[in-house]
């Protein structure tokens, strides 16, 4: 199938299908005329790495995961140890965020949101310590 059914079947734009392939994610088979030809088990890994890119895996990331994906020997305790390290990297992430919203809900609250000039927000973004 050329590029434009292939998109169409995985949900990945086609610049995108392109881009997987410049940098060596993704490989497609050149049909006589030389345009690219898809099957089946490519738009598994074009879907393949699009749900992975979803759940915040980096490209490098999906290059392994891939890699084990086409691995038949591969043993499930490599495939779970990068999910593990993505679970505690979004944990991570997680932590930071509920911190910035605390930090910028105190910030709203502690503004009177008139038509005075003082506001504790301007000032609070100023400062370097926003945590407290």
């Amino acid at each position: 199938m050329n590029i434009g059914a292939a998109s169409e079947k995985s949900g990945l734009p086609a610049k995108t299908i392109r881009y997987y392939e410049d940098i060596g994610l993704l490989t497609a088979d050149r049909a006589s005329n030389g345009y690219r030809d898809y099957s089946m088990p490519d738009v598994h890994r074009m879907r393949f790495i699009q749900r992975s890119r979803s759940l915040g895996f980096s490209v490098e990331e999906c290059r392994q995961l891939l890699s084990l994906y086409n691995d038949k020997q591969r043993q499930s305790a490599d495939v779970k140890a990068l999910a593990n390290a993505k679970l505690k990297e979004i944990d991570k992430k997680l932590v930071e965020l509920n911190e910035l919203r605390d930090t910028l809900r105190r910030l709203v609250r502690s503004c009177h949101g008139d038509s005075r000039p003082d506001c504790p927000i301007i000032e609070g973004l100023s400062n370097s310590q926003l945590k407290s």
